[in-house]
Parts: structure tokens; sequence; C-alpha cells
């Protein structure tokens, strides 16, 4: 395997690969960085534009001397939030399962870095769908009352015992992904018992809706 696993672990609860490409020869995944969040940074940043160009211009005119000198923070707040915007709108993920050359890539690309990890077949010994245990939002920002909770994620198992993280998100949409990838490979799947009674609820939840509406 070329990669290290480690690099294609998330803090988040959810990523939500979308298929782009389904052949026979090919499976393409991809998965592109939060747009609300980056979006909504480059919206402020284009609004306080209207405040920011002329306190940049007067700034340059006069220094810091003048009246506008005690508002530089503006300018570099436009900065900030346009670095964030484009750092968030750069991020992406792709995986591909190439029949043809045996082998599976997943790709994480930013703004300034592109890291990738390559498992030909043989070296994958099985496909998990299991838990993760994920820090809540007021974990990442040190709060000591925060907690972790358990979220779906599906990984690839090598034959050395390290796993790769693919996705995280709902049960039934990893269940789908993971039959897929699982097929593909060639390589079986197997669900943790914590989730064994969860895909087993879905299922019967599933017929008893199509049994009522048919």
């Amino acid at each position: 395997m070329d990669g290290h696993p480690a690099q294609f672990e998330a803090i988040g609860s959810r990523l939500g690969f979308r298929i782009v490409e389904e052949t026979p020869e090919k499976l393409r995944l991809i998965w592109q960085g939060a747009r609300f969040p980056a979006f909504l940074c480059l919206g402020i940043a284009l609004v306080l534009l209207f405040v920011s160009v002329p306190i940049f211009q007067a700034i340059r005119l006069r220094g810091f001397a003048g009246p506008a000198g005690a508002l530089w923070y503006f300018p570099l707040m436009n900065l900030i939030l346009f670095g964030i915007s484009l750092y968030l709108l750069s991020q992406k993920r792709t995986i591909v399962i190439d029949k043809a050359r045996q082998e599976v890539t997943l790709t994480r690309r930013s703004l300034y870095s592109v890291t990738t990890l390559a498992a030909h077949y043989s070296e994958i010994e099985k496909v998990k769908l299991g838990v993760d245990q994920v820090y809540s939002g007021f974990a990442l920002a040190g709060s000591s009352a925060a907690e972790s909770f358990p979220v779906p994620a599906l990984r690839l198992i090598t034959s050395g015992g390290q796993s790769v993280l693919l996705d995280r998100g709902s049960l039934r949409k990893l269940e789908a992904m993971g039959k897929r990838i699982s097929d593909r490979l060639l390589k079986p799947i197997e669900v943790d018992a914590a989730l064994t009674q969860r895909i087993i609820s879905l299922s019967s939840a599933r017929e008893s809706y199509r049994a009522g509406k048919f």
C-alpha cells in the first residue's frame, strides 16, 4: 500500500461521497468540502468590501495616522475571510476503484497539498461497516463538558490490519455503498454488531412501507 491511512481520517461526523462515474471498469466517488461555511465566509467578505476598500484607499493616502488608521482590521478581516472560503472550497476527496488496474486510489486535495493513498486489491482483506466515536463541536473547541458520540463509518481493512476511512454518514447510504464496493473488490463486507440490529430495523421498516404502499 502506497500512502498513510491516518492522513485520510476526518474530524467531522459526516462526509457524504456521491457517485460521479459507475461503469463495469471503474467506480468513482467524490466529496467536496463544506460548501455552506465556505459560501458564508465568501458572502461576508464580499459585503465587507464596501467598507474595506475605502478604508484601504484612505490608509494608502494618509497612512495609519489618518482617521481611517484605526479601522485597519477591516481589510485584514476581508483577507482572512477570503482565505478561509478559498481553503474550504478547495477541499476535495475522491475514491476510485479501478478494475483494470486492480487498485483502489484515495485522493485528498486542498489549497496547498494533494495526498494520495493507493492499495492493490490483494492488499485489501475486507470492507467494514462499523462505528466511529466522533467528538462533538464542543470538544473541538476545547470544552471540558464535551462528549463523543457513535457515527456509522465505512472503512477498508488491509491484510496488515490497517484501517482506511472511506466515508461517514447515514447507515442506509453507507450500507448501499459498502455493498457496491465489496462487490467490485470481490471482498467480504463485515458489519459491526452494534449496527446489525439497526440494519434489520431499517429493512423491516422498508418492507412495511412497501407493503402499506401496495
